[in-house]
C-alpha cells in the first residue's frame, strides 16, 4: 500500500499548520458567527453545566455539544478567553483534515497524488480563511471527511463512529450526507450489494451510540422548545427558507468555489474533467466517488434556501483529490503545453491580483495592503504561467501556486485584517462602552448582529434589537427609559424612524459600528 513519506508528510505538516495558524491570536472575533461559539464556551464553564449550551445567560439550541466541549477544553487549558484559545481547536481539525485527506489520497492513488492533495487543500483561500475561524465547520469537515474516507477505504465501522461524532459536531447532516453521498456513488456504479458488506444496521445503531443520548438528554430537560428551535429551525428551516433573504440565488455558491479554492481554481475545472476523460483502472471508480460528493454537496446546498459560505468547505476535499491526482498524472507529462491549466491560472491570477488593488481601494485601511497582495498576485501569476508555458514544468508552476497562497494569507491576515478588523467586529466599541458610556441609570439595547460579540467581550447581554424584526423595533421605540443602543451605522439610518431614534446622539461611531444615546 502506498504511503505519504515522511519527509513529505512533515513539509506538507509545516506548510498547512502555519497557513492556518498564522495571525489568529492577532484579529478580533469577527460578528456575528464566531462569539456565538466562544461565549456559549465561556457559560458553560460560568453556569458548570456541559450539556445544554447557553448564551445570554439563557439556553439555546443552536448546535450540539462537539466544539463546545473543545473550545471549553481550549479555554481552560490556556486560563481563560483569548482569541488564540477560541481559534485554536477549529484549527487544529482542519490542520488534521487536510493531513487525513492527504495521507487517504497517497494510499489511493501515490504519494505524489497525496501530497499535493494535502497542499491543494492546505493552500486554498477557503482552508485559510474558515480554518482560522472559530465555528463548527472545520470540525465538521473533520468528521465528514474522515466518514466518506473511510468508505473509499472500506473502513465501515470507524466510518459510522466518524458519522455519530459529526451527528453530535453539527446536527443530522452528519449522518445524512455522507449516507446520500455513499448511496448515489453505489446507485450509479450499480454496486448497491455493497451494502451488505457495510453492516449497515449495526452502524447505525453505532451512530445512534454516539449521538443520540444528548438528544434524548436535551429533549428530557427542555422538552418539545429543543425539538422546535433544533430540528425545527436550525435544521429544516434553514433548508426550506432562506436566514440571508438577499443570498437566494442559484448561483451564490460559484463565485465561493472560484474564490475559495484559489490559487487552484485555474486547474479545478481541468481537473474535473480529466478525472472522466484520462483515469484507468480501479482509480476511476475512486475519482467518480469524488465526483459524486462535490456534485451532491454542491447542489444540495444550491437547492436550499439558506446559503452560508463556511457550507462549501465540506466539499474541499474532494476537489483536493482531484487536482492532487492530476498534478501527478501530469508530472508524467512534462514538456507537454497543459493548455487548460495555463487559460484558467491567467484568467484567476488577472482578476484576483485586479481585484485586490481595487477592492483594496473601497476601504482606506486596507489600501496598502492590497496594492502589495494585487502585485504579489499578479508576479507570481506570470512566474506560474512561465512555467506552463515556456518550461512546461508542472511542479514548478504547483510550486508557485502553493507560495501564492501562502503569500495571500500572510498579507491578509498579517496587514490586511488587523487594520479592517473594526468593520468586522464588535471589540473595540465593546471596550469603549465599559469605559467610558457604561450608565447604570441607562437601558442597553444591542444590535442582534452584534450582540454575541458585545456579551463576549463585555459579559453584558443587553437587550436584542432585531433590525430585522418590526416587533422589535416598536417595542424599542416604545420604550421610553433613558437607553444606550449599539447598532452598525448603515441599519442606524435605515431604521431611526421605526426606532423612535430620529433625535438619539452619536457618542461614538468605528468604523461603522456605534453607540449611540437616547436624549
Amino acid at each position: 500500500m502506498n504511503q505519504l513519506p515522511f519527509r513529505a508528510f512533515i513539509l506538507l505538516l509545516v506548510i498547512v499548520s502555519f497557513n492556518i495558524l498564522f495571525g489568529i491570536d492577532g484579529v478580533a472575533l469577527l460578528d456575528p458567527d464566531e462569539p456565538v461559539y466562544a461565549e456559549t464556551a465561556k457559560e458553560m464553564i460560568r453556569f458548570n453545566e456541559y450539556l445544554s449550551p447557553r448564551i445570554y445567560n439563557e439556553y439555546w439550541y443552536d448546535k450540539p455539544p462537539i466544539f463546545y466541549w473543545l473550545l471549553v477544553g481550549s479555554l481552560k487549558l490556556f486560563g481563560g478567553f483569548s482569541e488564540l484559545a477560541a481559534r485554536l481547536p477549529a484549527c487544529l481539525m482542519a490542520i488534521g483534515a487536510v493531513l487525513m485527506t492527504a495521507v487517504s489520497a497517497a494510499r489511493q492513488f501515490s504519494p505524489r497524488a497525496g501530497f499535493w492533495s494535502g497542499m491543494v487543500m492546505g493552500t486554498t483561500v477557503m482552508i485559510m480563511y474558515m480554518g482560522k475561524a472559530s465555528v463548527t465547520d472545520s470540525t465538521l469537515l473533520f468528521f465528514m471527511t474522515g466518514a466518506l474516507l473511510c468508505f473509499m477505504h472500506s473502513k465501515y465501522w470507524l466510518m459510522y463512529l466518524f458519522c455519530g461524532c459529526a451527528v453530535m459536531t453539527k446536527g443530522p447532516i452528519g449522518v445524512v450526507f455522507p449516507g446520500a453521498i455513499v448511496f448515489f456513488y453505489l446507485l450509479l456504479t450499480r454496486d448497491l450489494r455493497r451494502l451488505l458488506k457495510m453492516h449497515v444496521l449495526p452502524g447505525l445503531v453505532i451512530v445512534a451510540a454516539v449521538g443520540l443520548p444528548w438528544y434524548i438528554f436535551m429533549f428530557e430537560n427542555h422538552g418539545m422548545q429543543f425539538i422546535y428551535d433544533f430540528i425545527g429551525f436550525h435544521n429544516i428551516s434553514r433548508f426550506t427558507a432562506p436566514l440571508h433573504p438577499n443570498r437566494v440565488h442559484w448561483w451564490f455558491y460559484l463565485p465561493v468555489v472560484i474564490l475559495g479554492l484559489f490559487p487552484w481554481t485555474g486547474l479545478l475545472v481541468k481537473s474535473i474533467k480529466d478525472a472522466f476523460a484520462k483515469s484507468v483502472g480501479k482509480e476511476s471508480g475512486k475519482l467518480l466517488f469524488l465526483q459524486v460528493w462535490w456534485i451532491f454537496v454542491f447542489v444540495f446546498f444550491s437547492i436550499a434556501k439558506t446559503k452560508q459560505v463556511s457550507y462549501m468547505l465540506v466539499l474541499l476535499p474532494a476537489f483536493s483529490m482531484l487536482i492532487g491526482w492530476n498534478i501527478e498524472r501530469m508530472t508524467f507529462e512534462n514538456g507537454k503545453y497543459q493548455k487548460g491549466w495555463f487559460v484558467g491560472t491567467f484568467i484567476m491570477y488577472l482578476l484576483l491580483g485586479v481585484g485586490w488593488i481595487v477592492g483594496g481601494r473601497q476601504m482606506p485601511e486596507a489600501a496598502v495592503g492590497g496594492m502589495v497582495l494585487g502585485a504579489a498576485t499578479l508576479v507570481l501569476g506570470i512566474a506560474a504561467l512561465l512555467a506552463l508555458k515556456q518550461y512546461s514544468d508542472v511542479e514548478k508552476a504547483a510550486w508557485i501556486h502553493v507560495v501564492t497562497g501562502l503569500v495571500t494569507m500572510v498579507v491578509a491576515f498579517g496587514i490586511m485584517m488587523p487594520q479592517l478588523q473594526d468593520r468586522f467586529s464588535v471589540k473595540t466599541i465593546a471596550q469603549t462602552y465599559v469605559a467610558t458610556a457604561k450608565d447604570a441609570s441607562r437601558t442597553l439595547y444591542v444590535d442582534k448582529f452584534l450582540r454575541p460579540g458585545f456579551m463576549l467581550y463585555t459579559d453584558i447581554p443587553g437587550i436584542e434589537a432585531d433590525v430585522n424584526n418590526e416587533k422589535s423595533l416598536e417595542a424599542v421605540k416604545r420604550d421610553s427609559r433613558p437607553k444606550y443602543i449599539v447598532m452598525r451605522e448603515f441599519m442606524y439610518n435605515k431604521m431611526k424612524e421605526k426606532m423612535g431614534g430620529e433625535d438619539w446622539e452619536l457618542l461614538e461611531n468605528k468604523s461603522g459600528i456605534c453607540i449611540y444615546r437616547s436624549r
